[in-house]
């Protein structure tokens, strides 16, 4: 059996008294892609951050594509390629001399890095903006010359933390093809995310991280699994009426999203539920936006599992 391209055991990190990561485990299989959740100072971006080799754990090892991330760091950098959650490029280069660099930085060749930039350039349909300045390029094109440059030295595994946070609808779907692409042909990737159907769409497998610990894995199937079955979904007006809708519900395990201005329950009897929720709130004088039955998602499994709603501020670090 083939052992995994990324590997963790019991990974702690500290900044002075707050612990980051307290003994993480973790492992991402050759060719896939793990999906990395967890809310604000969960830990996610210190873990890329350690496989990265741009941090150095306090305790616990990890190894990228067989190498140490403390003892192999130089030789791990050259098999690696990292986007983070700002495009970091320079604004004064073309996009041309951007991966150009980066490819001097990976010590490739001149004229293997020229043409190696040509080849990212169409990929990434930057070609016609190839020689503007980095600065007169769009938030999704200057994340698409970021993902571009990480990939000059052709590397095994790409680590990619929160690659379309501030992207508009149209420009986070176009990356998001170019991340299944990068599957397709055997890439393995680490990818944290601050949008929960990012990770639905793209993650073979998924890692909830909280308090610095993984505290579920599996594939999406299998976290919505752990929720249970349908969900009765309340949408309520304004907060007020929200809490007395939690309230009339709270004995049958509902769960209030207070940013979302919603209330959520197991629906164990499926539309019964549902019938018995609507007479109870209409009980109470509760006059809903909204009412329905549906799946639970993965915005259900991250509240089941962290006691708090997965919005962009919360899954943010």
């Amino acid at each position: 059996m083939e052992k995994p391209v990324i590997v963790a055991r019991g990974i702690r990190k500290s900044y002075g008294k707050v612990e980051a990561l307290r003994g993480v485990d973790l492992e991402v299989e050759r060719g896939t892609i793990l999906g990395l959740l967890g809310p604000n100072g969960a830990g996610k971006t210190t873990l890329v951050r350690i496989f990265s080799t741009l941090l150095r754990p306090d305790g616990g090892s990890a190894s990228v594509a067989g190498l140490d991330v403390v003892s192999d760091a130089a030789a791990l950098r050259r098999a690696i390629g990292l986007a983070g959650q700002y495009a970091a490029v320079d604004e004064h280069l073309t996009g041309r001399e951007n991966i150009a660099l980066a490819g001097r930085l990976h010590h490739v060749g001149r004229e293997a890095a020229a043409a190696r930039a040509e080849e990212l350039l169409r990929r990434f349909d930057l070609t016609e903006a190839a020689d503007r300045p980095a600065r007169t390029y769009s938030g999704g094109m200057r994340r698409r010359l970021d993902l571009a440059a990480s990939l000059v030295g052709d590397p095994e595994v790409i680590f990619l933390d929160e690659p379309t946070t501030g992207l508009d609808p149209r420009s986070r779907l176009a990356l998001w093809g170019i991340i299944e692409d990068l599957r397709r042909e055997g890439k393995t990737i680490l990818l944290t995310t601050q949008y929960l159907e990012e990770a639905d769409r793209l993650a073979d497998r998924i890692a909830v991280v909280d308090h610095g610990v993984i505290i579920a894995e599996g594939t999406a199937s299998e976290l919505k699994a752990k929720v249970g079955g349908d969900v009765v979904e309340v949408e309520l007006a304004d907060p007020e009426t929200l809490k007395r809708a939690h309230a009339a519900l709270q004995e049958w395990g509902a769960t209030a999203d207070e940013a979302r201005l919603r209330v959520s329950l197991p629906a164990k009897e499926g539309s019964r539920t549902l019938a018995d929720a609507i007479r109870r709130l209409d009980a109470a004088k509760v006059d809903p936006v909204d009412v329905a039955l549906r799946r639970p998602t993965l915005d259900d499994v991250f509240l089941a599992l962290t006691g708090r709603a997965a919005t962009a501020e919360e899954v943010a670090a």
